[in-house]
């Protein structure tokens, strides 16, 4: 298969623009990047998508999502939390509780769903369902799969159902983690909740069961002032410290949002080689601050781009963070399009490297053929100078076209190829009105 575009953006971190180029896909691998005329002429036979107007990107990666709180978008929940801790208790937890391994399954496809038909093609999801844990994971796997989404998945292991459920947690990421070794679609690490519900003899079960399974944690870290508050209380550390002194960091870790980590944290944050992820719209949203980001950047560490699940739209994400560091440093010079470029391509591939055997996030011979086109014809010039203006003000994900994962068309002229979107959408709307209908009785 060959991919043509005006622009071939082959990686849009670094800016690089190969102008009215091909990309050529063999199996689930670019082969060959260069001008249109060239690689048609050197590949005759091969089926030809042709965007002679069309942008073709790197495929977009979110480093943090929550595929199970789909069902959480206008449920009726009674609540009216004040705070972050209250946010927890009365709508995730209450959620999560609920969720059967159908809920589980539903979720994960409307998830894929919205995410690949807004360019993002690699998912990095934390899951949660304590009272259905066992196959919870595989359930998810089946959807990404069946849809055509790249993903790491983990479990999220917490004490705050008691130590069964710990344990089950436990048990879960170990199995998936082990049977997904080799695989180059879907991985598996090892999924905890947060230091706030974690004791320290589940910390260092955690980090006994993982040992020998080359894998990271992927962990809520100093989210809100309550986890910090905690962690101070339970251990005289902060939140960055108590994880590091029990071997939680390293550089297959992902240290979700770290809004309340001083320079100390990030510093040990860097030297562990830890992957740190903001996540800009949900720490608005639940009103727990602004991680120091730029600051990060400052002491040398590469944060990674996240959602929270608040959305799939890394378009979205991207044009926020380019915003709420001005805002919050009354500063225009801070976070400039350039820096947000670098956090969400080559800093999420460099997350993605840690988990999968070839590269994402650029087009190059060897690289993952995971792409989106964009329907997007600049009414200014776009060259590989001014590339980073015209993603944050110009592009979004309604331009997304066609989108190919693995070197299979997901997403073609806005049509999902995959899976019958329709009886996805009207099944899942049954899956949840069921759900919500038990989501004041005992789990």
């Amino acid at each position: 298969m060959i991919v043509t575009g005006r622009y071939v953006v082959v990686d849009p971190a670094a800016t690089k623009i190969v102008r009215d180029g091909a990309v050529l896909i063999e199996d689930n691998v670019v082969r060959q990047v260069g001008p249109r005329e060239e690689v048609l002429r050197g590949n005759p036979g091969h089926e030809v998508l042709d965007y002679p107007r069309g942008v073709v990107l790197p495929g977009l990666i979110c480093a943090h999502c929550h595929a199970y709180g789909a069902f959480a978008r206008g449920a009726p929940f009674r609540a009216s939390p004040t705070r972050f801790v209250e946010i927890l208790e009365q709508i995730w937890w209450h959620l999560d509780k609920r969720l059967t391994l159908e809920d589980t399954y539903y979720s994960g496809l409307v998830t894929a769903i919205e995410a690949v038909k807004h360019g993002t093609t690699l998912m990095f999801d934390h899951h949660a369902s304590p009272y259905h844990i066992r196959g919870s994971l595989s359930r998810l796997e089946e959807a990404f799969r069946r849809v055509g989404v790249r993903a790491n998945i983990a479990y999220e292991v917490s004490d705050r159902d008691g130590e069964e459920r710990a344990l089950e947690g436990i048990r879960e990421n170990v199995e998936f983690i082990k049977a997904h070794k080799g695989d180059e679609f879907i991985t598996g690490s090892f999924g905890l909740h947060a230091q706030l519900t974690l004791s320290d003899e589940t910390l260092e079960r955690c980090v006994e069961a993982a040992e020998g399974l080359d894998t990271g944690f992927h962990i809520h870290a100093a989210e809100g002032i309550e986890d910090l508050m905690d962690s101070l209380r339970k251990s005289g550390r902060r939140v960055i410290e108590r994880l590091h002194a029990h071997g939680i960091l390293g550089p297959k870790t992902i240290a979700v949002h770290c809004v309340h980590a001083n320079d100390r944290e990030l510093m040990i944050l860097r030297d562990t080689g830890t992957h740190c992820v903001h996540n800009p719209e949900s720490n608005m949203n639940n009103a727990v601050g602004v991680a120091p980001v730029v600051r990060a950047m400052q002491l040398g560490l590469r944060p990674k781009l996240g959602t929270d699940g608040f959305t799939m739209d890394m378009f979205r994400e991207a044009k926020v963070a380019y915003v709420l560091h001005k805002l919050h440093l009354a500063d225009p010079r801070v976070m400039p399009a350039p820096d947000v470029l670098r956090m969400l391509y080559a800093n999420n591939a460099e997350l993605a490297a840690a988990y999968f055997p070839r590269p994402v996030g650029v087009i190059k011979e060897g690289a993952f053929a995971d792409l989106v086109v964009l329907d997007y014809d600049p009414y200014t010039p776009m060259d590989e100078g001014n590339f980073p203006g015209h993603f944050i003000f110009g592009m979004d994900s309604s331009h997304v076209r066609t989108v190919v994962v693995d070197g299979r068309i997901v997403v073609e002229d806005r049509v999902l190829k995959t899976v019958d979107e329709a009886k996805v959408m009207e099944e899942a709307r049954k899956v949840a009105q069921r759900l919500w209908d038990r989501l004041y009785e005992p789990p």
